[in-house]
């Protein structure tokens, strides 16, 4: 999973654990572990919910000021499917104590 500049830092101090993604089919998979900076995400589950349950508080929650700066972000492609997928971050070494 990569996400944006602005977002790593959230995550790594554990504010931010979830991302909104708009694919065609899940790119990753629970349980997983993807680099981030010098730590991992690691992926705790994955669900598609619909556009519409793409609310504020979601937005806030995924590290973003409004559902359309969310939007900006999670929808690129040809992608029509929409993940919610809620991760939590591993620092460097942290994936000994997993």
């Amino acid at each position: 999973m990569v996400f944006t500049k602005r977002l790593r830092e959230g995550i790594r101090r554990g504010r931010i654990k979830c991302s909104v993604r708009v694919w065609l089919r899940p790119h990753v998979k629970v349980g997983s572990r993807y680099p981030m900076d010098d730590g991992h995400i690691v992926v705790d589950s994955i669900e598609p919910i619909e556009m519409d349950g793409i609310t504020h508080d979601l937005a806030r929650e995924s590290g973003f000021a409004s559902v359309d700066d969310l939007l900006q972000i999670a929808k690129h492609g040809q992608g029509e499917n929409v993940y919610l997928i809620r991760f939590h971050y591993l620092p460097p070494g942290g994936w000994d104590k997993a």
